[in-house]
């Protein structure tokens, strides 16, 4: 898997677990709908740490948080 896909099917976990739609996710954290748009299709390649942090607040969560599952943990290395 690699760090796009990580963060997308982050967003959708947190999304669940939140009990929230990506639309009411884009408006608690000021993020253009299409922005977080492009990061669920992959039209977004490498989605912002600033724009993942506006994310985090939106749940009212850390960076730490957002980062601390399995899935980024054993992330393979994608430069070649």
């Amino acid at each position: 898997m690699n760090t796009r896909l990580c963060v997308a099917n982050r967003i959708l976990q947190l999304c669940r677990e939140k009990n929230m739609s990506l639309n009411a996710l884009a408006n608690l954290s000021a993020v253009p709908p299409s922005t977080l748009k492009s990061i669920m299709n992959g039209d977004s390649r490498n989605p912002g740490i600033v724009t993942i942090k506006l994310l985090c607040d939106g749940w009212d969560i850390s960076l730490s948080d957002f980062f601390d599952t399995d899935e980024f943990r054993f992330l393979e290395q994608e430069i070649c």
